[in-house]
């Protein structure tokens, strides 16, 4: 039988994405709006996904799919119960990304510790021939060693961030919570997590138990000096929140690769930050050239291996 393969948001995966083993015809778009979404899929028997969302209403509508390869690890723009009810497999990519995102988390760690930003400012402004002497000391800079990080989210981003994180010298700690837990870790206590962190970082899915479970409630517990790092999902932080204790100086800092919505067409408050202890890059902590072609291999393989009656990597 051959199968009907629509990418639908092919601009999102900057690598090579080689066609699969099996008989199947292919199309491709570079994006797709929520409007097109059903006539594009309508003889579709797998769809491709990296953020075009497939909730219940559309899915409805779509009695030939059978198989969704997600492209990317979150899933959350899949409604996976609907998927479960008719029968619809559902795969997403694993381990892809276990160095470029805690590479990535590092980067705006060590940028605020040491507050990068603020002296390259500081510079860029003509402070340093206003000086006397060699340096100035303007912002704090902090040590990474005999530090703590908290980690929520003990998967294989939380623990390659743990590694570079033991690397430099660093406490760690992960943050227990409900539900499977992965084997061999060691947990803390959420409210010690909040209370002994220097660094938190953020590592976990979006779920609806996980939205906004950092919001100010959370900053309070946290040291004034704290920073918190989020290069998950951003529903996970309440973004009005996280202004007002950046604001406030409820905590130090913090460094973001993600928001609540994306592309931020309607705008966001974190946008408008312009302060020299907040980071925000665009989703891209991901996508380091060799991971996006790690990626895309295994988004074909999850594909083929679903093909072949042997799924694997799946959610549902």
């Amino acid at each position: 039988m051959s199968q009907h393969v629509v990418f639908l948001d092919r601009s999102t995966l900057k690598a090579t994405v080689r066609r699969p083993s099996f008989e199947h015809t292919w199309e491709e778009y570079e994006t797709t709006s929520p409007a097109q979404v059903v006539e594009r899929l309508k003889n579709a028997t797998v769809a491709i996904t990296n953020k075009v969302a497939l909730r219940g209403d559309v899915l409805a509508q779509l009695p030939n799919l059978k198989m969704i390869g997600v492209a990317a690890t979150g899933y959350d723009v899949i409604d996976v119960p609907a998927c479960r009810e008719r029968g619809i497999t559902v795969s997403n990519i694993r381990n892809y990304a276990v160095h470029t995102v805690p590479e990535h988390a590092f980067a705006l760690i060590l940028a605020l510790r040491r507050s990068i930003l603020a002296y390259r400012q500081d510079v860029e402004r003509g402070r340093w021939q206003e000086v006397d002497q060699f340096c100035f000391f303007d912002h704090p800079i902090h040590d990474l060693f005999d530090s703590t990080i908290g980690i929520f989210g003990e998967g294989a981003l939380g623990q390659g961030t743990a590694k570079i994180a033991r690397g430099f010298g660093m406490k760690v700690l992960f943050a227990d919570h409900e539900g499977p837990k992965a084997p061999g870790v060691e947990f803390t206590p959420v409210e010690q997590v909040l209370a002994e962190s220097d660094i938190i970082s953020l590592h976990c899915p979006l779920t609806a138990d996980s939205r906004n479970m950092f919001s100010m409630a959370q900053f309070r517990k946290m040291k004034r000096s704290a920073i918190l790092i989020n290069t998950a999902r951003g529903g996970l932080v309440h973004e009005e929140d996280l202004v007002t204790a950046l604001k406030e100086g409820v905590i130090g800092g913090a460094g973001f690769d993600v928001l609540t919505k994306e592309p931020p067409k309607e705008g966001n408050p974190l946008l408008d930050l312009r302060l020299p202890n907040f980071i925000l890059t665009p989703h891209v902590a991901w996508a380091s050239d060799g991971a996006m072609q790690f990626l895309a291999d295994q988004l074909i393989d999850n594909v083929e291996a679903w093909v072949k009656g042997s799924p694997v990597n799946t959610v549902t």
